[in-house]
């Protein structure tokens, strides 16, 4: 067999994705303060480029039948840094607190360094992050002398911190009450069995009348299970929307937070003083100037492409706008995208990191698409989106008879009955799980264990 070379020549087409083009996808996905963050980085760089302050209304957006996109709002109306200031001091967080306990323990100084380790392991709950020993290879210490110093932990306020689990946790509390008697310590040992609400069998193995085995539950009932919580329970602060929807004389209106977006200001006169000096560095202010430029006009893209996917969104969404989720229609990116005139993967990037403030609340941007389920055959109704489907089951259940709680194929049933949707039983079961709500057994057992 004989080998040779040979040359050919030939075309073909492939995409080269340029680091601009990967920059310009970058933005697409970034919320106004990621977007600040960025042009800030980008200006540390490069000369030629600032961050501006409030950006003004993008040229060239889009209006829909009924939306607005207007040019100002009224001052102060976006003002979202403002409501920071009038949030209340949340107090001492769960670490200063536990470490102003336990230095009025008059630990010894070898303590003191060791109890460090136990702050520095303390988990939001109030328990214990870490096992003994991994506290003791820490520290390089026997096992017992970090179990002998636990013990002194449990002294403090309140009960229950540094607790290594449920039953710990609510045994540090009885104990400091007062209630920790043989038969509630049995109680405690006994947590799966209260959890599957055998009333009959802990009455046995504690030793009780079912009347004793009631007051031990409502003592145990005022325990609370993560003393952790009472800090750091302030909420986390949203940050501000990136879009805003009001309502106006003409209808539904939709505009970019201006207080958040940022804007790129380019040194144009800067650049012109450094050329007429002529300076060795032409080059470089030629490709610095030519960056700030092309991110000047990458952002101004960014926020019409923003703005327009924001106003279809509402566009197609008056009715949740009006009258809030159980209205939400079924939207999928194609259609958004196929109306606007952009790819669907534009789309979905610039719903994966937008914020829109409504009426009904501040939500992701993504959260407004959602698939179509079917009506029921020969009845004409209109499909109802997955969100609006699980916004009925939680008012369902919310509505529901504790002690007759509805099982998934009765939801399932009322659903198909009252709104004409035809669901599954496993459908229903699948939208629980992801409100996070327990099944009917559960609720029911949670309903005879709220009696005792």
């Amino acid at each position: 067999m004989q080998l040779f070379t040979s040359q050919s020549i030939g075309q073909r087409q492939s995409v080269v994705v340029t680091a601009q083009l990967q920059q310009a996808i970058q933005l697409l996905q970034m919320g106004n303060t990621d977007l600040a963050s960025f042009i800030e980085s980008q200006a540390e760089e490069n000369p030629f480029l600032e961050l501006g302050a409030r950006a003004a209304q993008p040229k060239g957006a889009s209006t829909a039948r009924d939306l607005t996109l207007p040019s100002q709002l009224r001052s102060g109306e976006d003002d979202w840094d403002k409501l920071g200031q009038l949030a209340a001091d949340p107090g001492p967080s769960l670490y200063a607190h536990a470490a102003a306990e336990v230095a009025r323990l008059g630990l010894s100084p070898r303590e003191s360094m060791m109890a460090e380790a136990f702050l520095d392991a303390l988990e939001p709950s109030g328990w214990l992050g870490q096992s003994l020993s991994a506290i003791a290879d820490r520290l390089l210490v026997d096992e017992s002398e970090v179990e002998a110093l636990l013990h002194r932990l449990h002294q403090v306020e309140p009960a229950g911190l540094f607790a290594r689990n449920l039953a710990e946790c609510l045994r540090l509390q009885a104990r400091d009450q007062g209630l920790l008697t043989p038969a509630f310590a049995t109680l405690l040992d006994n947590l799966p069995m209260l959890a599957q609400a055998d009333l009959r069998g802990l009455c046995r193995v504690c030793g009780v009348s079912m009347d004793d085995l009631k007051a031990m539950l409502r003592h145990l009932r005022s325990f609370n299970p993560k003393p952790g919580a009472t800090f750091d329970a302030a909420p986390m602060p949203q940050r501000a929307p990136d879009l805003l929807v009001t309502r106006g004389p003409d209808g539904w209106r939709v505009d970019l937070n201006r207080s958040t977006l940022p804007t790129v200001v380019v040194r144009e006169g800067e650049a012109r003083r450094l050329s007429l000096r002529r300076i060795e560095a032409n080059a470089y202010v030629s490709e610095r100037l030519s960056v700030a430029r092309w991110l000047s006009r990458a952002v101004e893209h960014r926020n019409q492409t923003t703005l327009k996917v924001g106003a279809e969104v509402v566009r197609r969404q008056t009715e949740f706008l009006e009258h809030g989720p159980s209205r939400l229609r079924p939207m999928v990116l194609r259609e958004v995208a196929e109306a606007i005139g952009v790819h669907e993967s534009t789309v979905s990037r610039v719903c994966s990191g937008i914020l829109i403030a409504t009426p009904q609340g501040t939500f992701p941007l993504k959260s407004f698409f959602s698939a179509a389920l079917a009506a029921r055959e020969g009845e004409g109704g209109e499909a109802g989106s997955a969100a609006a489907i699980r916004h009925r089951i939680q008012k369902l259940i919310a509505a529901e008879n504790p002690e007759e709680p509805l099982s998934d194929d009765i939801i399932a049933r009322v659903i198909g009955q009252e709104d004409g949707i035809q669901l599954a039983r496993r459908t229903v079961a699948k939208y629980r799980d992801q409100l996070r709500i327990a099944s009917s057994v559960d609720r029911r057992r949670r309903a005879m264990m709220t009696k005792v």
